[in-house]
C-alpha cells in the first residue's frame, strides 16, 4: 500500500513553506528582469556601444579557456585515482580538493606576491644567481593569468564528481576494453571520457558559474568582465539601473551555459545493463609509472596548494604582530557568525523543501526543486543588486508603518545583517539542496510509508524517522554551505552593514591596497577552516553507504 501516493493534492505546513520559500528565491530574480524592461539607464547606450564588448570577450575568452583546462585536470586525476594504485593515492583522493578551499581572489595575490619583483622567486635568481629576468614572463596580473588561477584553484569540481562516478561505475566495460588490446590511453579517450560525459559536464558548468561569479580575482587583476562593471557602474557612477541591466544581461549569459550544459549532456545516457555492479578494481602500478603518476598529482596539489599555503603562513609570521588585535578577533567571529546562521537556515530550507519535493509528485514540488538551483546558477553582483531593490522597496512600503509607532522613516532592512545572510541563503541554497536531496534518494519511501501506516502523521514521521535517517547528507550540505559564504565575496562587499567586515572583505582590501602581507593572517584562516572543514567533508562521504 502506497499511502504516499494519496498526498499529492494535500496542502499542509511542508506545502505553504516551500512556497514562502520559493518566493524568496525567486523575488530579486524577478525584479531584476522587471527593472531591465522597465527602467531607464543614464549610462546604458554608451555601456553598450563601448564597454559591453569588451566584457563579452573577457568572459567568454575566460570561461572557454578556464573550462577546457578544468576538464583536462579534472578528468585525468579522477582517473587516476579511480583505476590505478601508486604510492600516496588515498592522501591525494582528498588532498586534491583542497585547492577550493583557498578562493581564486586570495590564490591571485599570492602567486602575485610570489612572481613579482620583490617575490621569492625573482628574489632568489637576482641575489643566489645573479640574474636580471624579463618582467614581462613573470607578470600575471593579465587574462590569462586569471584562466591559470582559475583553472587550478577550480578543477576540483569536475575532479570530485568525475571521480564519484568513476568510483561507483562497472569495471566490465573497462576490463573488456584491456581485454581487446586497447592501451591505457585508448581506455580513457575512447571509454573512460564517453561514459562520464554527464558528470564532466555537470563539473564543467560548476567551473563555469564560479568564474562569472568572480568579483575578487579580476577586479584585482584589473582584467573587465560583468562583476566588476556591475560594482562600478553602481559605485562608481552611481546609475543603479545601468547596474541592473548588466546584471540581467549576466543572468541571460549564465541561462545561455545552462541551456548549453543541458544540449551537451545530450538524451544519450549510460546505464548498466545488469543490477549487479562491481566498482572497478585499481591496477597497481609499478617503478616509473607508478612516480610518474605520483609525481603530477603532487605537482597539481603543489600548484593548487602547498605553494600559496606555505607562502600565506610565511607572509602571516612576518606581520603577525601587526594584525593580529582585538579588532581582528571581532573579523572571526562576523565570519563564523554569519556562515553558521546561513548554512543553518540553508540547511533547514533544504530538508523542508526535498521532503516536500519528495512527499508530493506534482508540477509545483518539482518546479521548487528547480528554484533552489537557480541562486547558485546567479552570480552573487547579480543576487546583491537583486535583494537590493527589494528590500529598499520594502523598506520605502513601511515608512508609513515606521511614522505610526513613532519612529524616523530609515532603510532598516535594507542595512541590516539580515539582508546580507538573506542573500547568502538565495545564492547558496542549491548548495545544501543537492546533498539532502541525495540523502533523500538513498533511503527512498519505504520507512516513511512504514511509519504513515503505523499511524504517526507526516511530520512527527520526518523528525523521528526520516531526519534521522539523513544526518549524514545533512551534515554535508551544512559543511558545504558554511565555506562557501566562508569565501563569498560579491555578496558581502555589496550587502554587508556599515563597519562590518568579514575575514574575505579584509583580505581583500588589504591586496587591493597592495599590502599584500598584510592580507595573509585573514587569508590563512579562510584556508585552515575551509581546510578543516573540506575533510570532514571527505570522511562523512566515505562513511556513507553508497
Amino acid at each position: 500500500m502506497k499511502l504516499i501516493r494519496k498526498l499529492p493534492g494535500y496542502i499542509n505546513i511542508w506545502t505553504w513553506l516551500s512556497l514562502i520559500i520559493v518566493v524568496l528565491i525567486l523575488l530579486p530574480n524577478v525584479s531584476i528582469l522587471i527593472n531591465f524592461f522597465t527602467q531607464e539607464a543614464d549610462n546604458w547606450e554608451h555601456i553598450q556601444e563601448f564597454i559591453l564588448p569588451d566584457l563579452l570577450k573577457n568572459t567568454s575568452l575566460i570561461m572557454i579557456f578556464t573550462g577546457i583546462l578544468a576538464i583536462f585536470l579534472g578528468t585525468s586525476l579522477a582517473w587516476l585515482v579511480s583505476a590505478y594504485d601508486f604510492p600516496m593515492k588515498k592522501f591525494f583522493k582528498w588532498a586534491l580538493i583542497l585547492p577550493l578551499a583557498i578562493p581564486p581572489y586570495i590564490a591571485g595575490y599570492t602567486y602575485n606576491g610570489i612572481l613579482n619583483y620583490t617575490g621569492v622567486i625573482q628574489t632568489t635568481l637576482r641575489n643566489q644567481f645573479g640574474i636580471s629576468v624579463d618582467q614581462k614572463y613573470f607578470d600575471i596580473l593579465t587574462l590569462p593569468g586569471a584562466v591559470f588561477i582559475f583553472t587550478l584553484f577550480l578543477f576540483p569540481y569536475v575532479f570530485t564528481i568525475t571521480r564519484a562516478f568513476l568510483a561507483n561505475q562497472s569495471a566490465s566495460l573497462i576490463e573488456n576494453a584491456r581485454l581487446l588490446g586497447r592501451n591505457a590511453w585508448e581506455v580513457y579517450f575512447r571509454i573512460v571520457l564517453p561514459i562520464s560525459r554527464g558528470a564532466i559536464v555537470g563539473g564543467t558548468s560548476l567551473v563555469l558559474l564560479e568564474v562569472l561569479n568572480d568579483y575578487g580575482l579580476v577586479q584585482y587583476f584589473g582584467v573587465p568582465t560583468f562583476s566588476t562593471a556591475i560594482f562600478q557602474t553602481w559605485f562608481g557612477m552611481n546609475d543603479i539601473n545601468s547596474a541592473i541591466k548588466l546584471s540581467a544581461t549576466l543572468m541571460f549569459i549564465v541561462f545561455a551555459v545552462l541551456i548549453i550544459e543541458k544540449l551537451l549532456r545530450g538524451r544519450k545516457k549510460y546505464s548498466n545493463t545488469t543490477a549487479k555492479v562491481r566498482p572497478l578494481n585499481p591496477i597497481q602500478l609499478k617503478g616509473r609509472k607508478a612516480w610518474t603518476a605520483f609525481s603530477y598529482c603532487l605537482f597539481i596539489f603543489s600548484l593548487g596548494f602547498l605553494i600559496p599555503f606555505i607562502q600565506l603562513l610565511d607572509w602571516m609570521f612576518l606581520t603577525f604582530d601587526k594584525i593580529a588585535s582585538p579588532e581582528f578577533t571581532t573579523l572571526i567571529q562576523n565570519s563564523l557568525l554569519v556562515s553558521f546562521i546561513g548554512a543553518a537556515m540553508i540547511s533547514v530550507f533544504a530538508v523542508i523543501i526535498a521532503n516536500f519535493s519528495r512527499m508530493h509528485q506534482s508540477f509545483f514540488s518539482k518546479s521548487a526543486a528547480r528554484v533552489t538551483i537557480l541562486g547558485y546558477s546567479i552570480p552573487g553582483a547579480v543576487i546583491a543588486v537583486g535583494i537590493s531593490t527589494v528590500f529598499i522597496d520594502i523598506d520605502n512600503l513601511l515608512f508609513s508603518f515606521y511614522e505610526s509607532i513613532g519612529m524616523e522613516p530609515t532603510l532598516f532592512l535594507s542595512t541590516s545583517l539580515f539582508m546580507l545572510i538573506s542573500a547568502y541563503v538565495i545564492r547558496f541554497l542549491a548548495v545544501g539542496y543537492n546533498s539532502v536531496e541525495s540523502g533523500f534518494d538513498k533511503i527512498g519511501n519505504k520507512f516513511t510509508e512504514a511509519s504513515r501506516m503505523l499511524g504517526m502523521n507526516m511530520t512527527k514521521t520526518f523528525f523521528k524517522v526520516d531526519l534521522r535517517m539523513i544526518k549524514g547528507p545533512l551534515i554535508s550540505g551544512f559543511i558545504l554551505s558554511f565555506i562557501e559564504i566562508l569565501k563569498e565575496l560579491p555578496l558581502t562587499l555589496i550587502l554587508r552593514p556599515f563597519n562590518f567586515d568579514t575575514l574575505s572583505t579584509q583580505a581583500f582590501q588589504y591586496a587591493g591596497d597592495e599590502q599584500i602581507h598584510e592580507a595573509s593572517l585573514a587569508s590563512i584562516i579562510i584556508v585552515v577552516i575551509s581546510g578543516i572543514a573540506i575533510y570532514i567533508f571527505h570522511q562523512v562521504l566515505e562513511k556513507e553507504p553508497n
